[in-house]
């Protein structure tokens, strides 16, 4: 075969391809069926840039915007305007200059965040088989470029818009096209009149091959495919998860508080007969000091540098809100292979039906084979048909009037979930047609006429070792039909089987017992036969509770089902199909369930679940439908990812709970001061100043440390428990600040600066230094240790605040300095304000959680319709790697 390798531009037309033979279609694309050189290919790759649907780029300038759309910050900055134009530009300049620096901050910090977060989503790598050189190669779908020769399989997307120019029972779903759900068959004949999507002879560019295999040549790559039309007209933000909805419903609540309060605010200072102007700011400053503007930067630098951990121990977040998700699982279905198993299959020996060895059943098992030998290893085929390519006895199994290459292959049946099957039409060297079918023993045993009695010892014995087994049988045929059809796998002989070895993991059971100590049950859900994948479990010391098989399985209905899976510890012989049901049947009992699939059998169960969790070495499909990929296929991996979830969804509620206790209580201390004091109890700057302070102290919160009781169960977001800590940590917070206005009143006698100043330094420290209390149900210090800069930043922000009013900025501030009086009494109120805290939250906990009202059913359907909606999402645009 020649390759080609010309400068001449290629004719891009689908349509067109579509409407010619195979060889002018390749012929108008300048490339042949053995693919471009290498240097074509890199031209080309110049000519018509990447194969991606979109490039991924953090804007600054969108990551600025989405800091300003407070609308309250911007009528803060209105008013501080027209202040300065009407008469008092000094307060106006400090003001602005103080919502550049809070703005600023929170930008910088969720930029980083996002660059972090696209870094990461580079790290998953989609690949596909083509021809370059005239060699087949394993390269990036990104790379792909129009006369491109590439091979589709069972389970994989189609990484561009394609030309077919081999098929063999190929069929393909383009649903995520057309939205229709029955799989397309695909062909290589022309079409006289092509239009739209209705094109048999080619495959589509995100579409699922769903059934056999093919070769064909890329057409169109990117945004030029009919998918990238579709995809570069949709909005590429994602639906909300229930965690961004609980956030975004408790700003928004907060926020409507805010607005209520400030407008009273505003309200008693006109009555009082103060200037609009000053009051309009003061009202606006506390409505901006009260709403938690930095916490959506918070929640990011929290999610991102959990996700970049996360990263470090192995496991990819797609999407940083789905680490609420990985730290809620309650039941863990995985598979077997590569997760409680090395994953490293290897041949073992060929036995005959009396299970002494039989080498002629090796020869069978290389002519029905889907894998191809090549310089790099064997190409394409599962696990089993690669394995049996790098045996030791291959090479003496191949040679020879009776070897593998003494057959000459005529057509082949794919292998395909339902079947379980795999079955190839050949020529033996005698000349005689014989159908060659392998595959599981159940099935291919059901096909077979007769079978001698040790027959079904000889198996059971192999599978009580824990040995993978893989029958073959072949049958005559009559010298009619060129292609084998499904029809013919009946009437066969068994000729022997195929052993195979996977070992358990040395780790695994010690990485199944860190799960069960975090409180995930875990289960098996494998197509491997129920005997072997119980050995597996008792080897690595899983206690198996039971077995059930796909077969037993469809007898249950849904209520049978939901009892059965509470006894079950191995569920085998399952069909995708079977897969999902598992899944939907154990989420109606309440529990966030996770599946652990790699296969497109996989895909369906993955959508299903709560969590899905593919591995980077998966299929497209299974990663394309999950929310976590693990770079290492082991539970370990996952137990970490599972802890490291937690702790960031624990220190993300920090910052909320932070929120609530001074948030709200400032909101009545802002609103009480307003009603009996005769001047404003805190400059505008004074405010927007102290909340800059107080939020710089608390974006060192994803860096704490997480008590251990923390991490032993799963974490949910509950907006009623936030709500309930509100309505008693806030009056907490808020009764110290009307003492603080009694001391300034009638110990110090204070006039209008020095009781601001001294409101202003209470109330930073009290603001920051409570979050000590407030981070563990722990006593702090003693039996909860905060992390250093958890230690520091907080106390610095604390003393910044108190030292403020003794430094040259004091005066431009609107500060003067306090008496040592003032400093002794403080100290005091804090001691006490932190005692107070502690008593109260001792009691809050000490509530039995029975009597604790529970999320209504509606919320919880309502997380779950998010989840479904989120993913759904996902899946419309499968994610091809995007160029950065």
């Amino acid at each position: 075969m020649r390759i080609r390798d010309t400068a001449a531009k290629p004719a891009l037309d689908l349509a067109a391809s579509a409407a010619k033979t195979t060889e002018q279609a390749l012929a108008n694309l300048g490339t042949c069926d053995s693919g471009l050189s290498d240097t074509e290919a890199a031209r080309r790759l110049g000519q018509f840039g990447p194969n991606v649907l979109h490039v991924h780029e953090v804007r600054p300038w969108s990551v600025l915007v989405g800091q300003l759309r407070n609308p309250l910050l911007l009528l803060l900055l209105v008013a501080a305007a027209v202040s300065g134009i009407t008469g008092d530009p000094t307060d106006a300049v400090i003001i602005t200059v103080i919502v550049a620096l809070s703005v600023s901050l929170s930008f910088i910090n969720e930029y980083r965040a996002q660059i972090a977060v696209e870094t990461l989503h580079a790290s998953i790598h989609h690949r596909s088989e083509a021809w370059r050189s005239g060699r087949q190669r394993d390269v990036e779908a990104t790379e792909l470029v129009p006369g491109d020769v590439v091979s589709l399989r069972i389970g994989e997307i189609v990484p561009a818009d394609i030309r077919l120019i081999e098929v063999n029972q190929l069929e393909c779903d383009e649903s995520v096209l057309t939205g229709e759900s029955m799989p397309v068959e695909k062909s290589t004949a022309p079409i006289p009149k092509p239009s739209g999507t209705d094109l048999p002879g080619c495959a589509f560019m995100g579409t699922i091959v769903h059934e056999g295999s093919g070769r064909g040549v890329v057409v169109q790559t990117g945004t030029a495919t009919a998918f990238g039309r579709i995809a570069a007209g949709l909005s590429e933000r994602p639906t909300r998860t229930a965690f961004e909805a609980g956030l975004s419903n408790f700003s928004k609540f907060l926020f409507s508080v805010a607005i209520a309060l400030t407008a009273v605010i505003f309200i008693i200072n006109v009555s009082l007969s103060r200037p609009l102007i000053e009051a309009l700011l003061f009202s606006l400053a506390i409505a901006v000091g009260i709403t938690p503007e930095m916490m959506p930067a918070i929640v990011t630098v929290s999610l991102s540098s959990g996700a970049r951990e996360l990263a470090k121990k192995k496991v990819l977040v797609k999407r940083l809100v789905a680490i609420e998700d990985i730290g809620n699982i309650d039941i863990l279905f995985t598979d077997k292979t590569g997760t409680l198993t090395d994953g490293v299959v290897t041949f073992q020996k060929a036995v005959g039906a009396d299970g002494n060895i039989d080498p002629q059943s090796l020869v069978l098992g290389l002519v029905c084979n889907e894998a191809t030998p090549s310089d790099e290893g064997p190409m394409g085929g599962n696990a089993l048909d690669q394995a049996l390519w790098r045996a030791d006895d291959v090479k003496a199994a191949s040679i020879g009037s009776d070897g593998a290459n003494a057959y000459r292959r005529l057509g082949i049946l794919p292998f395909d979930h339902d079947r379980q099957m795999a079955s190839v039409l050949a020529i033996d060297g005698k000349g005689q047609r014989v159908l060659v079918t392998k595959g599981a023993p159940e099935s291919v045993l059901s096909r077979c006429r007769s079978l001698p009695e040790c027959a079904q010892r000889t198996l059971d014995g192999l599978f009580a070792e824990g040995a993978r087994v893989v029958a073959v049988a072949t049958r005559e045929m009559a010298n009619v039909a060129p292609e084998p059809v499904i029809g013919d796998e009946q009437g066969l002989t068994l000729r022997g089987y195929l052993v195979f070895a996977d070992r358990p993991k040395l780790d695994a059971g010690a990485s199944i017992a860190k799960l069960g100590r975090l409180g995930i049950d875990t289960k098996i859900i494998t197509g491997d036969n129920g005997v072997v994948a119980a050995k597996v479990c008792k080897d690595i010391g899983l206690q198996s509770l039971g077995i059930l098989s796909g077969t037993e399985l469809d007898v249950l209905d849904d209520e049978q089902l939901t009892e059965a899976i509470e006894r079950t510890t191995v569920f085998a012989r399952t069909n995708p199909d079977q897969k999902s049901r598992i899944i939907k049947v154990a989420r109606k009992t309440g529990k966030d369930v996770a599946f652990l699939g790699d296969g497109v059998n996989d895909a369906v169960a993955l959508h299903h679940a709560d969590v899905g969790i593919s591995v980077d070495s998966g299929t497209d499909v299974a990663k394309d439908a999950a929310d976590i990929v693990l770079l290492d296929k082991d539970l370990g991996v996952l137990a970490d990812g599972v802890m490291e979830g937690r702790r960031i969804f624990t220190n993300t509620m920090k910052y909320v709970l932070m929120a609530t206790s001074s948030n709200f209580g400032n909101m009545f201390s802002a609103a009480g001061a307003s009603i009996f004091l005769k001047f404003l109890p805190m400059l505008p700057s004074q405010i927007l100043l102290n909340n800059l302070l107080y939020n710089t102290g608390q974006l060192v919160i994803p860096t704490d440390n997480v008590d251990p009781e923390a991490l032993a169960k799963p974490t949910a977001w509950d907006i009623g428990f936030i709500r309930r800590f509100m309505s008693v940590f806030g009056p907490v917070s808020s009764i110290f600040d009307f003492i603080t206005f009694w001391v300034m009143l009638s110990l110090l006698h204070a006039g209008a600066a020095k009781f601001r100043t001294g409101w202003f330094v209470e109330s930073i420290a009290t603001q920051t230094l409570v979050i000590y209390a407030i981070r563990t149900r722990r006593v702090p210090f003693f039996r909860s240790r905060p992390s250093a800069p958890m230690l520091i930043v907080p106390i610095s922000a604390a003393v910044v605040g108190g030292v403020l009013p003794f430094t040259p900025l004091a005066r431009v501030l609107g500060f003067t300095p306090l008496p040592i009086l003032f400093f002794l009494v403080l100290v005091g109120m804090i001691a006490t304000y932190l005692l107070l805290v502690e008593v109260a939250k001792t009691r809050f906990y000490r509530v039995p959680r029975a009597e604790r009202p529970t999320p209504p059913e509606a919320e919880k359907m309502e997380r779950r319709i998010r989840r479904r909606a989120a993913r759904f999402a996902r899946h419309v645009v499968p994610r091809f790697p995007a160029a950065r």
